[in-house]
């Protein structure tokens, strides 16, 4: 693995060095405006006692169907042993954050910018998963001076659109579970349970996609039932634009440091796709999660830490300089 990190890396540097950017004005030009409309993300700070403040700060996002609850217990310890500020955000769509009919990752992208503007963080190292982690990718790119790293867990810069998703078929069991009325309305999240079990057999699984259903109260005027706090809607109309990945390293890289994470029983981030990694990310470097799947974090999540922790005290020191 590491000759073939070495010879991925020679391969995005010399795609960096023969392809600018500066003249590209291909498909992908709509993808670097400056001036999509941003929401405001919902988040949880998390700090330590010991925190300094000089230090960069660490944008947390989560992958579809998530929210900044999920990384609660990984960002506590990522603060607690990185003496710095974690802020684990809502994305678009999800949890407490703002819905909004675009949902792509120019889009993504610029909520982060804004947040990153709002909070006035200096050089932030952004990590995501899936969906978070494309995100993530995106904000490197559409702003190659403000980040200082990424750390992409479990998912490459691939366009995936275009095939039958298993995220489908949650969007749309989700749909039925809340939109049934009358003697067929779903009331518990047992019997919401029962339901998605027809579409994904994993407990675990489903008990995620659980955490986006809410019991109606009981003083509105609405039938009693369960409502989604994501917006099923536009997500289930955006599932091509969560799968691709609308950037072209002709257009952009970004020569800073980048880590990719990935679940050795995860097809994410095939082999295949390193070639990938390495045209828009140069400087990247692959660490795989033993018996792990997509869910690397809820599946491994003191392994994840150790990798995080490990790779950023490196970065702090200057240390990546003589490994990359």
């Amino acid at each position: 693995m590491l000759r073939t990190h070495r010879t991925l890396l020679r391969f995005g540097k010399r795609f960096h060095s023969a392809y600018d950017g500066t003249a590209y004005t291909g498909q992908f030009a709509e993808s670097y405006r400056k001036d999509i409309e941003p929401v405001k993300l919902a988040f949880e700070k998390h700090s330590s006692p010991g925190s300094q403040h000089d230090k960069p700060s660490i944008i947390f996002a989560h992958g579809l169907f998530g929210s900044k609850m999920n990384n609660r217990t990984v960002s506590k310890t990522l603060a607690s042993m990185l003496k710095r500020d974690v802020y684990c955000v809502d994305l678009r769509n999800h949890g407490d954050s703002p819905h909004n009919e675009r949902h792509d990752y120019p889009a993504l992208s610029s909520d982060l910018e804004l947040f990153v503007k709002d909070h006035k963080l200096e050089k932030p190292i952004l990590i995501g998963h899936s969906m978070g982690a494309k995100a993530a990718m995106a904000f490197a790119l559409r702003n190659p001076t403000t980040p200082s790293a990424i750390i992409s867990v479990d998912n490459a810069p691939v366009d995936a659109s275009g095939g039958q998703s298993q995220f489908g078929k949650y969007v749309n069991c989700l749909q039925q579970i809340v939109s049934q009325t009358g003697l067929n309305a779903i009331k518990t999240t047992k019997e919401a349970d029962a339901k998605l079990s027809q579409v994904e057999p994993d407990i675990a699984v489903r008990q995620f996609l659980l955490t986006n259903l809410r019991r109606k109260s009981k003083c509105s005027n609405s039938e009693p039932g369960l409502y989604s706090k994501i917006g099923l809607d536009f997500i289930g109309k955006s599932l091509d634009s969560v799968a691709a990945f609308p950037f072209d390293p002709r257009a952009s890289t970004w020569s800073g440091p980048a880590l990719f994470i990935r679940g050795d029983r995860s097809p994410f981030v095939s082999d295949e796709k390193l070639l990938a990694c390495a045209a828009f990310f140069p400087r990247f470097e692959i660490k795989d999660v033993h018996d792990a799947g997509h869910w690397v974090i809820s599946e491994k999540p003191q392994e994840f830490v150790r990798l995080v922790i490990e790779w950023i005290n490196l970065l702090d020191d200057g240390s990546l300089e003589d490994l990359l």
